[in-house]
């Protein structure tokens, strides 16, 4: 299913040899007004002839107004089911780019150039695609492989530090769910001074051989949704009050919480919790959250995806490295979990 993911020095030459194999009929390309301006010109001279789609960039264009926009342009192009679309940005645009190729004409191929560290180590790794509707994440959206996802590390460089640390916290992630060793070795470095070289496809790998033997998230893949049932309900709830937050901040916070209740169930160990707790918050500091973002933060998380029912369906870690899926928590010890996590913002 993923041994299309290749990592690559040379992006453009990568690409033009695979659509050029696959004799597609017409290219188009997506970019939003950032990647338009910074990696967009590191491809397109190596690309044959296409056509170029920009939208505006962030998670609030993460809609189907835009998705409209995207299928109208598709069409005066006159693209058929023998196109193909590259797609080149951050984990919003591959999530909104390849839904728009896979509902196209009933899907055409799609390859992801994922262009920042949160979509190269997850976002861009298994199938996922979506949109965002009334204000819940992803939403709307479809399993579908792409064709090609290329990783170029040179791309990072185009990064500002607050994105870095928002992919860093998938990262960590990975380390806390499947590699107890990773953890260690990252705990022992600060982000600027993490191996990026090694620390990259270690976490693709580990999220590749969980997608491969689980695509459509029956068991197995629902690890990979550690941190973010709370965080995703933080996010939502800030994003929806118009205060800034990035997805692995979010995360970061939710790996926090998740990791106070699984401490709190004996899943974890004192020694254990203290260390992921110690770490993340050195690392990302607290998201700002009052005792009035507690209540709607936990009926967000009655709306998560993984929920069955009414019952919230948690990831908490049983040791690290390791985590168990279907775990079950209550409102209310969402709402304790944010009271412990904010504890001490308001003094």
């Amino acid at each position: 299913m993923t041994d299309n993911i290749v990592f690559t020095s040379d992006p453009g030459g990568e690409i033009a040899r695979f659509v050029r194999e696959r004799k597609y009929s017409k290219i188009c390309v997506l970019a939003d007004d950032q990647t338009a301006l910074h990696c967009y010109p590191l491809l397109s001279s190596a690309l044959p002839a296409h056509h170029l789609i920009k939208v505006a960039s962030g998670e609030e264009h993460k809609n189907l107004q835009t998705c409209e926009l995207v299928w109208r342009e598709m069409t005066q192009q006159n693209l058929d089911r023998h196109s193909v679309m590259i797609v080149i940005g951050g984990g919003v645009l591959g999530d909104m780019g390849g839904f728009c190729a896979a509902t196209y004409k009933r899907g055409i191929d799609f390859i992801l150039v994922p262009t920042t560290l949160l979509s190269q180590v997850d976002a861009s790794i298994g199938g996922k695609l979506g949109i965002d509707f009334l204000h819940f994440k992803n939403h709307i959206g479809v399993f579908q492989t792409p064709a090609l996802t290329v990783l170029f590390s040179g791309f990072l460089s185009t990064l500002p530090e607050a994105e870095k640390r928002s992919g860093f916290a998938e990262v960590i992630k990975h380390a806390l769910i499947a590699d107890a060793d990773m953890w260690e070795e990252i705990r022992k470095h600060p982000l600027d001074a993490q191996p990026w070289g090694k620390l990259i496809p270690h976490s693709v790998e580990i999220k590749r051989k969980v997608v491969t033997s689980d695509r459509f998230e029956t068991g197995l893949r629902k690890t990979l949704n550690a941190g973010h049932t709370i965080g995703h309900a933080v996010e939502t709830h800030l994003l929806g009050a118009n205060r800034k937050i990035l997805h692995g901040e979010a995360v970061a916070a939710g790996l926090v919480c998740e990791a106070w209740l699984a401490w709190k169930k004996n899943m974890l160990t004192t020694e254990a919790f203290e260390s992921i707790q110690a770490y993340l918050l050195d690392v990302f500091g607290k998201v700002p959250l009052t005792q009035e973002d507690e209540e709607p933060v936990a009926l967000l998380a009655l709306q998560d995806k993984k929920n069955k029912g009414n019952r919230i369906l948690c990831v908490l870690l049983e040791g690290v490295g390791n985590a168990k899926w279907d775990c079950e928590i209550s409102p209310e010890e969402v709402k304790e979990a944010i009271a412990f996590y904010r504890r001490d913002q308001d003094k």
